[in-house]
């Protein structure tokens, strides 16, 4: 489990770096690894959808209040559905 501080982290650089979301729907797995987050295979959507990096910005800290671990929030975010 990551700290509150950790998603907010990741969730920063989803927002505003855009060399990481290329990584991410390249290969998800191995761009979470670089950034200390181990994410199985089988955790990963068929379609990478990543939500806006302006929708991201704007909805931190809602975003950040409904996902409370990394195992929740990184499959939801990589399939698009912050709303």
């Amino acid at each position: 489990m990551h700290t509150s501080s950790e998603l907010s982290a990741i969730i920063d650089k989803l927002a505003g770096d855009s060399q990481f979301r290329e990584q991410l729907h390249a290969d998800p797995v191995a761009a979470l690894a670089g950034i200390g987050i181990t994410l199985h295979p089988d955790h990963v959507p068929e379609e990478i959808n990543l939500p806006s990096a302006a929708s991201l910005a704007a909805d931190k800290d809602q975003l950040q209040a409904k996902l409370e671990t990394t195992a929740v929030m990184v499959p939801f975010l990589l399939s698009g559905n912050v709303a």
